[in-house]
């Protein structure tokens, strides 16, 4: 028996632990930047195991090393573990236990395929190569995410290469998906005030409306894709906040406009910012109204080096896992992911696993019915050490 095989056996010996701590994060969730009983919970695993805990960045990050003592790559794993702000809707044993709070993107089982892979590798670590650092990240869900801070406190010293993946929901279980590139949306966030005059709602001549310039700004901003940016490129701006609360018969002084910017290029980044702020300035002109933006350029586009995507797919390909059906490419992916941070510094790996229901039900990301199938859980954790393997002894 290699030692691929010797750690996949282990690895399959051990699904029903990947399943139960899954279950105990699911039941016992955080929101990002709160997550202090999972951090504890999760260094009381390594603890248990003799591994020593290296706290990181101003959140509740840590990492642990896994040294061979041998010439060889320096390689990353990164997992993270916060909740988001959602009441769950699932009629679940291990249903979240707090209300407001649910762990609606898969952070759960990230964090437990990694515990129970790093586990694994600890207790073999004689028989590698290299060095491997298990990077448990907070506050991945809210900017500035955690990723920022980790690398400051110097997460990725020493290291070659970072390794991460994402359950996807709207992916067949059996599927693995890699895509080459530009993978994930950059993103940035912005709120508006505008400021008018308030009044009577029968003498608007005397006022001066803030509800009409940011209904005609909502408009506008839509021109932004449609008619500046190049129809080959990818951009999108969404006003997911118009809050704008009053009387029936009263005309509003401000209002406050909340939105969203996804770019795949960071040179649309800069485009879609100016022009922003260019309407905005123009508003204030066509309406007689004062404006402020606080504009937050924040997630960076995640870019996935080509040759590490190259001898993944390869790796996994000859693997031949008896639970994947196919490696294939998903083709890049819409949301924002913090991972980037770590991509932009040395080459990264960001891979999905599907983790659709048996029943092809949809469940999306972020929804309060968001839905797990626990059988990726085992393909995630051995898909990453099918890489991991590869890297070290390629």
């Amino acid at each position: 028996m290699n030692l691929q095989e010797e750690l996949l056996n282990k690895l399959k010996e051990d699904e029903t632990e990947i399943i139960r701590i899954r279950r105990h994060l699911h039941e016992y969730p955080e929101i990002s930047f709160h997550e202090k009983e999972t951090a504890t919970y999760i260094k009381k695993y390594y603890q248990q195991l003799g591994c020593p805990i290296h706290d990181c960045g101003d959140g509740y990050g840590f990492y642990i090393d896994i040294d061979s003592n041998t010439a060889g790559p320096h390689l990353a794993l990164r997992a993270d573990f916060d909740a988001l702000a959602v009441q769950e809707n699932n009629n679940l044993s291990f249903k979240s236990k707090h209300p407001g709070v649910m762990h609606a993107c898969g952070h759960d089982g990230h964090t437990a395929y990694l515990m129970v892979l790093a586990k694994n590798l600890w207790q073999i670590k004689d028989k590698l190569r290299g060095k491997i650092r298990i990077i448990h990240q907070p506050a991945e869900e809210i900017s500035p995410g955690g990723a920022i801070s980790m690398l400051k406190d110097g997460v990725l010293d020493g290291i070659d290469q970072i390794i991460g993946l994402h359950l996807m929901s709207s992916m067949p279980t059996s599927m693995i998906g890699i895509h080459k590139g530009e993978t994930q949306t950059g993103r940035a966030s912005f709120e508006i005030k505008l400021i008018g005059k308030g009044g009577h709602a029968s003498m608007p001549h005397l006022s001066n409306d803030a509800i009409i310039a940011g209904a005609y700004l909502v408009t506008m901003l839509q021109t932004i894709v449609s008619r500046r940016i190049n129809p080959f490129d990818t951009a999108s701006v969404t006003i997911g906040s118009f809050e704008g609360v009053g009387s029936f018969n009263a005309i509003k002084e401000n209002v406050t406009l909340k939105g969203d910017v996804r770019i795949m290029k960071e040179s649309t980044r800069k485009l879609v910012k100016s022009q922003i702020f260019q309407l905005v300035n123009g508003l204030q002109t066509s309406f007689n109204i004062k404006a402020s933006i606080n504009y937050d350029d924040n997630y960076p586009v995640l870019i996935n080096n080509e040759q590490l995507a190259n001898e993944a797919i390869t790796a996994l390909t000859k693997a031949k896992l008896p639970e994947v059906s196919t490696v294939m490419d998903p083709g890049p992916q819409d949301p924002s992911e913090d991972f980037s941070y770590f991509s932009q510094n040395i080459p990264g790996l960001f891979f999905y696993v599907g983790c659709m229901a048996a029943d092809q039900t949809n469940h999306p990301h972020h929804s309060p019915d968001f839905y797990v199938n626990e059988n990726s859980l085992l393909i995630a954790a051995k898909a990453a050490a099918i890489i991991t393997l590869h890297t070290l002894f390629k």
